[in-house]
């Protein structure tokens, strides 16, 4: 490992650098699985790629994530990949993006916003709404910073609840996004975070008028294999690891709307 940034209190940003043989190129939306030697091995969403430097985004939330976030310097980290589908941020060129994120779900889709950003001039407006439970849980706070001062991207920051200090918008996501002004023929959502979160967003626009199949979702499942073999990740006819984690909501929302599936 080249680096560690610490985001939050339970939320770390690895810089991973090939001892040997680089990996193939990763891209918006897919995912490594990361091993850590002697713990196990997860998977975890690219959060960048600089050259053959990968950024991952990593929350401390079980045996394995916890030995990930607490890596130093120097580290020897296994990884395996990439695996899954894309954000297809390039796809969407010619419309308003909608970028929807709600906690660690900002890490997935922050290659997204960069890459609108490297090509500014390809897109129509784009909009950044990012929600967390507290202002300190809010992941790259001094690029939200730098994002919010452009003339050319729209951000808007919300909390779940009044806290000391915050004088931005109170609420869950939904409440920015259904303010918004869409031309839903002209808009292509990316949303990611809880599903109850992108299930609510993903009705919001839908109730705007933007078609299912104009708003992609990053779906979760446990993924032990990487490849289809395992079954683990199985979503009713989908094996995440292989056909998502990133669907069109057409895709995803039959499947959400099954309890426990």
């Amino acid at each position: 490992m080249a680096g560690r940034t610490t985001e939050t209190r339970d939320s770390a940003t690895l810089r991973l650098e090939p001892l040997d043989d680089r990996l193939a190129p990763f891209h918006a939306g897919q995912f490594a699985m990361l091993y850590a030697y002697g713990v196990g091995e997860v998977a975890i969403s690219i959060s960048g790629m600089e050259d053959a430097t990968l950024l991952h985004t990593v929350r401390s939330v079980g045996a394995v994530s916890r030995a990930l976030h607490d890596s130093t310097t120097g580290t020897v980290i296994g990884v395996r990949g990439p695996f899954g589908t894309t954000w297809a941020p390039e796809g969407a060129a010619g419309n308003d993006l909608v970028v929807v994120a709600g906690g660690v779900g900002l890490a997935p889709l922050r290659p997204v916003v960069l890459a609108a950003l490297a090509d500014r001039a390809a897109y129509r407006k784009v909009v950044v709404i990012a929600g967390a439970r507290t202002p300190a849980e809010f992941l790259f706070r001094a690029e939200l910073e730098a994002w919010a001062a452009r003339d050319d991207l729209d951000v808007e920051l919300t909390v779940d609840g009044p806290a000391a200090g915050w004088d931005g918008t109170v609420g869950f996501v939904t409440g920015p996004l259904a303010r918004l002004r869409l031309d839903p023929e002209r808009t292509v959502a990316f949303l990611c975070g809880p599903e109850p979160m992108m299930r609510f967003s993903a009705q919001v626009l839908l109730r705007a008028g933007v078609p299912a199949e104009r708003i992609r979702v990053s779906l979760e499942r446990s993924m032990k294999c990487g490849i289809a073999l395992c079954g683990h990740c199985q979503l009713g006819p989908l094996l995440v690891c292989r056909d998502g984690p990133v669907v069109t909501y057409a895709v995803a929302q039959p499947l959400l709307a099954v309890p426990e599936l």
